[in-house]
C-alpha cells in the first residue's frame, strides 16, 4: 500500500518505513500527520475520493533536521564592477512513514474499467 501525500508544496509517494526529508517542518511533536491526496491498495485499487480521503491519515515519526546542498548565486555585469554574492542552505526535516490508514468499508471492489473487463473476460 501506498500513497500520495503533499508536504512543504511538494508531493510525494510514500509508504510504511520509508524515510524521506521534506522541507522544513516547526513543531515540538515527534509525530506528524498528513491527509494523503490518493492510496492505493497492494490488490491495485486506488481510493481518490476526497469524502474518504478526508478521514484517511498517513502518520509519520520525525528523526531530525538537515540542511541541503550549498547553492552559490553570483551576478554580475560586465564593465560596470557590479558584482553580488549570495548563497543559500535549504533546511529539510526527516521523517519515517509509519502507517496508512484508510477507514473501513471505503474500498470500492473495483474501477468501471476493470469492472468491465472482468465481465468481457467471463464471456
Amino acid at each position: 500500500m501506498y500513497a500520495i501525500i503533499r508536504a512543504g508544496g511538494k508531493q510525494a509517494k510514500v509508504s510504511s518505513g520509508d524515510v524521506i526529508d521534506i522541507e522544513r517542518v516547526k513543531s515540538d511533536d515527534e509525530k506528524l500527520t498528513f491527509s494523503p491526496l490518493l492510496v492505493v491498495d497492494d490488490d491495485g485499487t486506488a481510493v481518490s475520493d476526497k469524502t474518504v480521503l478526508s478521514k484517511a491519515t498517513v502518520t509519520a515519526k520525525v528523526l531530525g533536521e538537515s540542511a541541503g546542498p550549498k547553492i552559490d548565486i553570483f551576478k554580475y555585469k560586465n564593465k560596470s564592477g557590479y558584482r553580488r554574492r549570495q548563497g543559500h542552505r535549504q533546511k529539510y526535516t526527516r521523517i519515517e512513514i509509519t502507517g496508512i490508514k484508510v477507514p473501513a468499508g471505503s474500498k470500492k471492489k473495483a474501477t468501471p474499467k476493470k469492472a468491465e473487463k472482468a465481465a468481457a473476460e467471463e464471456e
